[in-house]
């Protein structure tokens, strides 16, 4: 069995991390999606919360693709999360080259302490490569429409968040 694991903090999940997870199914037979707990980027959505709206936006995906696809909190090293979870593959989504140069960086690293897992890219899709969270969440307290962006649930969520 192929297991791979796509890690973020997911605060909250886009379009964008959606787009990676549907393309990363066509590479693994199980997809863990790794939620780093990560309390120094100080989460707008508590674990939980980041969790569930994880779980309900790939319930439907994961029907399509006949994947099994898990969510599985972490805070540990993002390697050890791999091993602890059976990944072969850790997958990370490229947004544009500024992503690239940490992300290196992050392979160097991860392959000198297991060099048994493997790291893949995906580019995201041209239209969803603008979206981060960051940004999202900075719209979304501004008062602006983050619904291009994001899912409606993860839309009422926000809209919630900074009512």
């Amino acid at each position: 069995m192929r297991i791979g694991l796509y890690p973020g903090t997911f605060d909250p999940i886009t379009h964008g991390h959606i787009d990676i997870i549907r393309r990363a199914t066509q590479l693994v037979d199980r997809l863990v999606i790794g939620v780093a707990i990560n309390r120094d980027k100080g989460p707008l959505f508590e674990l939980e919360d980041r969790v569930r709206m994880i779980e309900a936006e790939c319930a439907t995906l994961a029907e399509q693709t006949g994947v099994e696809i898990v969510v599985h909190p972490f805070e540990n090293l993002l390697i050890d999360c791999a091993r602890d979870v059976g990944a072969q593959i850790i997958v990370r989504g490229l947004r544009a080259v500024a992503d690239f140069e940490y992300e290196f960086q992050m392979v160097g690293m991860n392959r000198a302490l297991d060099d048994r897992i493997e790291t893949v890219f995906l580019m995201a899709e041209a239209r969803h490569q603008a979206i981060a969270s960051k940004l999202v969440k900075e719209i979304a307290r501004l008062g602006g429409d983050v619904s291009k962006f994001v899912t409606p649930p993860v839309h009422e969520a926000l809209r919630q968040r900074f009512a």
